[in-house]
């Protein structure tokens, strides 16, 4: 949980929601109409398979306080096509987002960008005469960081994914909990 801005003087916190549901028609499409019919903006969304075939992964990033989240939780559950719904709470889960950005990079600024990258470990995805396309994969603030140092430079494009989120490892409870609701 990341807190976020306010709306009046109640301040809103980001949560990192996964959902795990079946690899259907239809399904994506009701969770993110769900968020719509109640108001709520998804800062985040990106969508995946797992290491289940007839599975999908879909991890969603949006503001709002903890007892509109629990109801959000419930309401997802009683969705069809929907497993699981868990909250991925900072500390006990790892995070990560790709970012490729499109940078102005005369050949005289390039040593400088580089040297950039090389303190972020971003990939140069492609070279052109006058840009490099740089891809960088990290925790989202890391992200938000090494674009913050590559803007003064001249971005000229950027896409990120959206977080993507899994428990860590050594949280047993979270690997538990998923073994006994996947059907």
């Amino acid at each position: 949980m990341v807190r976020g801005h306010g709306r009046g003087s109640e301040y809103l916190v980001k949560h990192t929601i996964a959902v795990l549901l079946e690899n259907k028609p239809g399904a994506l499409m009701r969770i993110a109409s769900m968020f719509a019919r109640r108001g709520y903006n998804i800062d985040s969304l990106a969508v995946g398979p797992t290491e289940r075939q007839d599975v999908s992964r879909v991890t969603i990033r949006v503001d709002c306080d903890q007892h509109p989240l629990e109801q959000i939780e419930k309401q997802m559950h009683k969705l069809v096509n929907v497993l699981r719904v868990a909250e991925l709470v900072p500390g006990e889960s790892i995070e990560r987002e790709l970012a490729l950005i499109k940078v102005t990079a005369p050949p005289e600024r390039r040593a400088e960008l580089l040297a950039l990258a090389d303190v972020f470990h971003a990939r140069v995805g492609d070279l052109g005469p006058e840009a490099l396309v740089f891809e960088v994969v990290g925790a989202p603030e890391e992200i938000d960081s090494f674009e913050e140092l590559v803007r003064p430079h001249g971005v000229k494009e950027l896409v990120r994914t959206g977080r993507i989120g899994l428990t860590r490892a050594s949280d047993r409870k979270g690997i538990k909990r998923r073994q006994n609701v996947l059907r």
